[in-house]
């Protein structure tokens, strides 16, 4: 018999674990796998930049996800197709990635299609969260559900990526490796699939099929959810204030987004090409252990800030600190260490003044989302945060390519003005964010 209501427990941790281990094989592990196959920077960086796509039209779908069937069933059916997906990944891994012939564009095919899964499993897994539970429990279990967001992010880009460092050491057979790890990722996240369907999954009462309920009793119309769409939309664009707000959610970032997509292919590139030359598992360990974990402690310290002295009066430093050690890159670039503890203590740097950095950002994002459609505009805000990481990242490889890594590291310093200049523009509430005694 299906239990309506199961202890928290069982399904949270694993929920958002499932959420955030495909987001992290689509957006880095992606970047890794077709470098360590020989494609150039330019490339690398231009086709896994657009996997970012599904989460910036996310907002386009989402309105359908949650009236469309269940939750429940919407993240049941993306569970399985990612782990199809990511199945048939390892199938499509080849050395001809070079000639971009077929395995090539399959293997880009399935990647879209498992981020696709990804975006649609992030909607409904929100939806079902607070759906099945109520309010207490749900504030009980926002800690949790973000822990196990992160050690996910921590488990694909550093554990994952380190298996596959020993494995192409042992074997010598680097698309075997990766070939290995994608299959052992489908199974893992089958059994959580398996795990969720039969055992963890509640089923809430409030969990329905409101399209088929028609207009009545609180039902949708495709008609309705539509216009409820295009009225989010049309209301978001018209706030006070929209394009500075628009330039601060694109412009913020830009210069971790360069970062970002280009740190992985300079750990991995020869000291001759310009980069460090570490192997792959020196790269897990580095970036996705000791880089992630810095990341998650400056999001923890960005939080209890932003709590304690508001929004506005700590945007400045949060600012500062998602700059300015991008600048640890350059010296790298410059001096190209072979000393492991002295990169890794680089990335941490950068990782923790990002992590601390983008408290700012996500509150923003919050503040400007307020009122009417607050739900739905917060969905936009994120679209065009999504979108603030695909461009500069689809580009970024080029540019390298073009000028060389301290050359180019030169330009992601430069591009700090841009974010001191939206930073300068924005105008917030001086008690947001503060807590209330």
């Amino acid at each position: 018999m299906p239990q309506k209501n199961r202890t928290a427990w069982a399904w949270v941790p694993s929920l958002y674990f499932f959420e955030g281990l495909p987001y992290f094989i689509v957006n880095t592990i992606s970047v890794i796998i077709l470098k360590r196959l020989g494609l150039g920077n330019g490339d690398v960086a231009m086709y896994t930049g657009l996997l970012y796509l599904p989460w910036v039209i996310k907002p386009l779908w989402s309105p359908f996800v949650d009236v469309l069937k269940t939750k429940r069933w919407w993240i049941l059916v993306s569970e399985v197709i990612m782990c199809l997906c990511i199945w048939w990944c390892a199938y499509e891994i080849h050395a001809d990635v070079l000639d971009k012939g077929m395995h090539f564009y399959m293997l880009l095919g399935l990647f879209w299609v498992t981020a696709f899964a990804s975006a649609t499993h992030d909607i409904a897994a929100d939806g079902f969260y607070m759906l099945a539970l109520d309010e207490h429990r749900a504030t009980q279990f926002v800690g949790i559900r973000n822990t196990f967001y992160r050690i996910a992010s921590v488990f694909g880009q550093g554990v994952l990526v380190m298996l596959a460092g020993v494995l192409e050491l042992r074997y010598g057979d680097i698309p075997g490796a990766w070939r290995t790890v994608m299959i052992f990722s489908a199974l893992f996240l089958a059994v959580i699939t398996l795990w969720h369907n039969f055992f963890a999954l509640p089923f809430p009462d409030s969990d329905g099929d409101r399209l088929a309920e028609g207009d009545g009793a609180g039902g949708h119309s495709v008609k309705s959810v539509a216009k409820d769409l295009a009225g989010s939309f049309a209301t978001f664009f018209r706030k006070d204030g929209i394009v500075v707000a628009l330039l601060f959610m694109l412009l913020y970032r830009l210069p971790e987004a360069f970062v970002v997509k280009m740190m992985n292919p300079f750990f991995l590139d020869s000291v001759q090409q310009g980069g460090l030359g570490l192997e792959t598992g020196d790269v897990g360990l580095v970036y996705g252990t000791f880089g992630a974990v810095a990341l998650i402690a400056g999001g923890i310290l960005g939080g209890l800030v932003a709590g304690k002295w508001g929004l506005k009066r700590c945007m400045w430093a949060m600012a500062l600190s998602l700059t300015l050690p991008c600048a640890v890159f350059l010296l790298m670039a410059l001096f190209q260490p072979s000393n492991l503890w002295f990169i890794g203590a680089g990335v941490c740097l950068d990782q923790f003044g990002y992590g601390f950095g983008f408290t700012a950002y996500t509150l923003y994002l919050m503040y400007f989302s307020r009122g009417e459609y607050k739900t739905s505009h917060y969905s936009i805000c994120t679209a065009f945060m999504a979108l603030s990481m695909m461009i500069p990242g689809m580009v970024a490889g080029y540019i390298q390519e073009a000028v060389g890594y301290p050359m180019f590291f030169i330009i992601v310093i430069l591009c700090f003005v841009a974010t001191f200049a939206v930073v300068a523009s924005v105008k917030v509430d001086s008690d947001y964010g503060k807590k209330v005694d």
